[in-house]
């Protein structure tokens, strides 16, 4: 099938998608001939940048703003995505931030901060594509599924990562959430999956890889030597939400170059 096809007629909910693996997400998407909503929680004018991208290379895209911690507005922006463009068919839960610290130094507030964003917000947004999922059933013009929802999550929902453990509580937490709300919904022919990126290369991480030697002890995690771009993430996203993956659900596919292969045990540990 064209790779221009395999989205046609759909429309996309990306959360987060005004920069860096959001917006990769957003594009393949609509390069895969989807309509675009482009969620984002503060940056306008980076948004309406995405929404103008879409559109020059012949797309439909909206920005939508909203806070995905906050009920009321997942809410609205559901809404907004209705009364422009009918339906949804695919979510991708991908708004993220970090607030890093010590353990014995972070704040309650640190933690309910990551944790609503990064967990709270993937269930609410689940949540209403859910619910129309269901209340719309499968169109077999559209997709062979009723819907589909891609949890962006990370290595870290399986590598621990002191400094880190907000970030990676939440991101385990998405795993679980994620296979519960996939065997729950299968049976109503909504397909649920997750996404776990290793190291890409985002604003979110730039110390990690802006200097060459910053760079260089990054690659000593990855065994396949080189950093990702957020273009990976996007690519696998859209054939995740295509029909060529309709057999897939309930699993996490991780996009790490190894990550997760533990390379510090490659040489007998």
């Amino acid at each position: 099938m064209n790779p221009s096809l395999l989205l046609k007629g759909q429309t996309a909910l990306v959360t987060g998608a005004d920069s860096g693996i959001g917006k990769a997400v957003a594009l393949a998407l609509a390069g895969a001939g989807a309509k675009l909503v482009i969620n984002y929680a503060h940056n306008h004018d980076a948004a309406e940048a995405t929404v103008n991208e879409i559109k020059a290379a012949g797309g439909e895209a909206i920005a939508v703003q909203a806070d995905v911690s906050h009920e009321a507005e997942v809410k609205a922006m559901f809404a907004q995505m209705y009364a422009q463009y009918g339906t949804i068919d695919i979510l991708v839960n991908n708004a993220g931030l970090q607030k890093d610290s010590k353990f014995v130094d972070m704040t309650l507030d640190d933690w309910n901060t990551v944790i609503s964003v990064n967990l709270t917000g993937q269930f609410l947004c689940a949540r209403e594509a859910a619910r129309e999922f269901i209340r719309r059933g499968v169109v077999e013009e559209r997709s062979r599924a009723a819907g589909k929802i891609i949890c962006m999550s990370s290595v870290h929902e399986v590598i621990p990562w002191g400094g880190h453990v907000n970030y990676a509580a939440s991101k385990g937490g998405i795993n679980m959430f994620m296979k519960s709300i996939a065997q729950e919904l299968a049976p109503h022919k909504i397909r649920v999956a997750g996404i776990g990126p290793g190291a890409i290369q985002t604003p979110i991480n730039k110390d990690a890889w802006e200097t060459p030697e910053a760079l260089d002890k990054l690659l000593t995690l990855i065994p396949y030597n080189r950093i990702g771009k957020p273009e990976d993430i996007g690519k696998l996203a859209a054939w995740l939400a295509s029909d060529e993956a309709d057999y897939i659900t309930g699993t996490t596919i991780f996009m790490d170059g190894g990550m997760t292969l533990y390379p510090g045990f490659a040489d007998n540990g």
